[in-house]
C-alpha cells in the first residue's frame, strides 16, 4: 500500500469514528435533555450539558483533526502531526472545565439540596446513555488501534467520563427513590474528580508533543543501541531527540571510516535513516557523518555516552 493510500484509509478511519462520537453525543442529549426536563432532573440535565459540550469538542475533531493527514506542502514542510496534539489538548481542555462545572453543581447540591421527582423513565435515559457510550467508545478504541491517534484516544477517553457521569446520575435517582437525595451531589462530586484529573493528563500529554519535549531515556538508547549495530560505525555524538507532533525527529553525528569513498559513505547514511525511521514512534531522521578519529567527536562521543550513563 502507498502513503498516500494509508493516508487516505487513516483520514476515513478518523472521520467514521469522529463522526460515531458526534451522532453518539447528540443521541445521549435528547435522551438526558429530555427525561431531565421533563422531570426536573438536574443531575440529567447537567449531564446533557456535559454531553453538548464533548459534541463541540467532537466536532473540532472531526473537521480539525483530519488535516493530520495531509501531505506536506510548502506552507507546512513537516507535514501537519502537530494538529492532532493540538486537537486533542483542546479535547482535554474541554474535559477539565466540564469537570470544574459539575464539581461547581454537585457542590451546590450539597449545599442548598436537590429538587428532583423520580420516574423510571429517568433510569431508562440513563441506561440509553450509558449503552450509547460504551458502543462509541469500543468503536473509537477499535479504529484507533490501527491509527493511534492522539485526538481519538482522547475522545475515547471522554466517553467513558461519560459513562462514569451517567452513573453517577443513576445514584443521584436511586437516592431519590430511597430517600436520599444527597447521594446525588455526592456522586457528582467524586466522578467530577476523575474528569479533572483525566483532562489535565491529556492536555500534559499534548503540550510535550506540541512543544517538542525529548523523550526519556529509554528511547535515546534504543536510537543509539541501534546506530551502533551497523559495522560501518565507530561511533555516535551530538543525538537530539523531539517530539514533531505525536512522532519522534532524530538528528545525530555518526563517526565512519574518513577515508570510504563518498558513494559508500552516502549508502552507509540512508542505511543508517531506514534504520531509525524504522523504530517505533520515529517519523523522520537526519543523519550527518563525520570521519572517525578526530579528537572533538571523540571527546562529543565520550561526554554523550557519561550523560546517558547518568540518566
Amino acid at each position: 500500500m502507498s502513503e498516500a493510500d494509508a493516508a487516505d484509509g487513516g483520514r476515513r478511519g478518523f472521520a467514521w469514528a469522529s463522526w460515531a462520537n458526534v451522532l453518539g453525543n447528540i443521541a445521549k442529549i435528547v435522551a438526558e435533555g429530555g427525561a431531565g426536563f421533563a422531570f426536573g432532573s438536574v443531575a440529567l440535565l447537567a449531564d446533557a450539558a456535559h454531553s453538548l459540550a464533548d459534541l463541540v469538542a467532537s466536532v473540532v475533531v472531526l473537521v480539525w483533526g483530519r488535516s493530520a493527514f495531509d501531505e506536506p506542502d510548502d506552507t507546512h514542510p513537516h507535514g501537519h502531526d502537530r494538529i492532532e496534539p493540538l486537537t486533542a489538548l483542546f479535547v482535554g481542555a474541554v474535559i477539565a472545565l466540564l469537570g470544574l462545572n459539575l464539581l461547581y453543581r454537585s457542590g451546590q447540591g450539597l449545599l442548598y439540596g436537590t429538587d428532583i421527582e423520580f420516574s423510571p423513565l429517568l433510569l431508562a435515559a440513563l441506561g440509553f446513555s450509558i449503552v450509547d457510550m460504551y458502543l462509541v467508545y469500543r468503536y473509537t478504541v477499535a479504529i484507533n488501534e490501527r491509527l493511534q491517534s492522539t485526538a481519538l484516544a482522547a475522545l475515547a477517553k471522554d466517553c467513558l467520563n461519560d459513562i462514569y457521569t451517567s452513573i453517577a446520575a443513576i445514584v443521584g435517582v436511586l437516592g431519590v427513590l430511597v430517600s436520599y437525595p444527597i447521594l446525588d451531589p455526592l456522586a457528582g462530586g467524586l466522578v467530577s474528580l476523575l474528569v479533572v484529573y483525566q483532562g489535565v493528563e491529556i492536555g500534559r500529554e499534548n503540550v510535550d508533543y506540541l512543544i517538542g519535549a525529548a523523550p526519556g531515556p529509554e528511547k535515546r538508547g534504543e536510537i543509539t543501541a541501534a546506530l551502533r549495530r551497523h559495522p560501518a560505525v565507530a561511533g555516535v555524538h551530538d543525538l537530539t531527540v523531539f517530539y514533531d507532533g505525536t512522532v519522534l525527529e532524530v538528528e545525530v553525528h555518526v563517526e565512519v571510516d574518513g577515508d570510504m569513498p563518498f558513494r559508500e559513505a552516502h549508502d552507509i547514511e540512508s542505511e543508517l535513516v531506514a534504520r531509525l525511521r524504522g523504530l517505533d514512534d520515529v517519523g523522520d531522521a537526519h543523519v550527518h557523518l563525520d570521519p572517525s578519529g578526530i579528537g572533538e567527536w571523540k571527546e562529543s562521543a565520550d561526554e554523550f555516552e557519561s550523560r546517558d550513563s547518568t540518566d
